[in-house]
C-alpha cells in the first residue's frame, strides 16, 4: 500500500477494520468494470487487483467459491479459473446499474398511494413494494412519487393525490422512508471522497494501479449508499440532501480515475488465455446527465483510454 495516497490508505484501513467485504467487492468489480468488457474475468486478475489492497489470493478464491454457491457467479464455459455473472445476477445487475449510473428520477409532486387489503398476502405485498422503492406511512398504506411502477396485489386500491402546502412532500418522505440512515451513508461517502478529490487535484492523474483500486472502492461505497436510497424527486427531498452532492462527486471522481483504471485492465485483465476485450458503449453513457460527460465521450473508443 506504500504507493497509495493517504485517502486511499485510510479507506483501506477502514475496510479491513470492518466485516469481510471481499465477496461484495468482487460483485462491484464485475458490475462496474467487467460487464462492459464482455462479462468474464479470470480469477488471477481479481487476485492481482486485490493483493495490493491487503486481500490475499486464498481469500479471493474462497469468496469466489462462495459467490458461485450463492448463484452470483458461474464458470465461463470451459475456461479454467474464469468466471462470469449468472443469468439471474445479470438481471439484478441491470437494475442496479440503472440506479448507480443512470439519471435521477423525473420531477413530480403527485403522490401515488396503494391501500393494501387485509389477509395473508399483505406482508408479501409490502416486501414487493419496498423492493420497488415504495415507503409506508401505515402498515397497509404504501406511498411513492407518481409514476413509480409496481403491480399491486389483488384487492389493493391505487390512488393519486396532490398537496398544496410547501414542505408537505419532504415531511411525507421522512415519515415513509428511513432517510436519516441513507443520508448518513452519503455523508460518510462525502467525507472520504472529498479528501480524494483534493488529493487528485494536487497530484494529477494517478498511476493505473492506484486508479483501479480507487475506482473499485469509489463505486463500491457509492453503490452501498444509493441502493438503499428511494431516489425521490427534488421536491420530495429534505433541505441540503447529501445524495445530490454525493452523486455529483462520484461522477467527477469516476471521470478522473477511469482512463488510468482502464489502462490497468488493458495491461492486466484477462479471461484466461485471452485479454479482456475493449469496453462497450455502456461505459461511456454512465452519469451522462451530469456536466462533464464530454470528458469521457471525447475519448477514442477504439483506443479506449490510451
Amino acid at each position: 500500500m506504500s504507493e497509495f495516497p493517504r485517502w486511499l490508505v485510510r479507506r483501506l484501513a477502514a475496510l479491513h477494520d470492518g466485516p469481510p467485504r471481499t465477496g461484495s467487492l468482487i460483485i462491484t468489480l464485475f458490475g462496474d468494470a467487467v460487464v462492459p468488457r464482455g462479462g468474464a474475468l479470470a480469477i488471477a486478475t481479481i487476485i492481482a487487483l486485490f493483493e495490493p489492497m491487503g486481500i490475499g489470493g486464498q481469500v479471493v478464491r474462497t469468496a469466489v467459491s462462495r459467490l458461485v454457491s450463492e448463484g452470483w457467479l458461474e464458470r465461463a464455459g470451459k475456461a479454467r479459473g474464469v468466471y462470469r455473472l449468472t443469468a439471474s445476477a445479470r438481471v439484478e445487475f441491470a437494475r442496479a446499474t440503472a440506479r448507480i449510473y443512470g439519471p435521477p428520477p423525473p420531477k413530480t409532486e403527485e403522490i401515488a398511494l396503494i391501500l393494501l387489503p387485509d389477509g395473508e398476502g399483505r406482508e408479501e405485498a409490502r416486501a414487493k413494494l419496498a423492493e420497488a422503492g415504495w415507503g409506508f406511512v401505515a402498515p397497509a398504506v404504501a406511498v411513492a412519487p407518481a409514476g413509480r411502477d409496481v403491480s399491486p396485489s389483488a384487492g389493493a386500491i391505487r390512488l393519486v393525490a396532490r398537496t398544496e402546502r410547501v414542505g408537505d412532500l419532504p415531511r411525507l418522505a421522512c415519515s415513509a422512508w428511513a432517510l436519516g440512515a441513507v443520508a448518513s451513508r452519503y455523508t460518510d461517502f462525502l467525507t472520504t471522497y472529498n479528501e480524494a478529490a483534493q488529493s487528485l487535484a494536487r497530484s494529477g492523474q494517478p498511476p493505473p494501479a492506484v486508479a483501479a483500486v480507487g475506482r473499485l472502492l469509489l463505486i463500491h461505497d457509492f453503490r452501498r449508499a444509493i441502493l438503499r436510497d428511494p431516489l425521490l424527486p427534488p421536491a420530495w427531498l429534505p433541505p441540503e440532501w447529501p445524495g445530490l452532492r454525493a452523486r455529483a462527486l462520484c461522477a467527477s471522481l469516476y471521470r478522473r480515475l477511469l482512463p488510468a483504471a482502464e489502462a490497468w485492465l488493458d495491461a492486466h485483465g484477462s479471461r484466461g488465455k485471452e485479454p479482456l476485450p475493449p469496453p462497450d458503449g455502456s461505459l461511456f453513457a454512465r452519469f451522462a446527465d451530469l456536466r462533464g460527460q464530454a470528458d469521457i465521450t471525447k475519448l477514442d473508443r477504439n483506443r479506449r483510454f490510451s
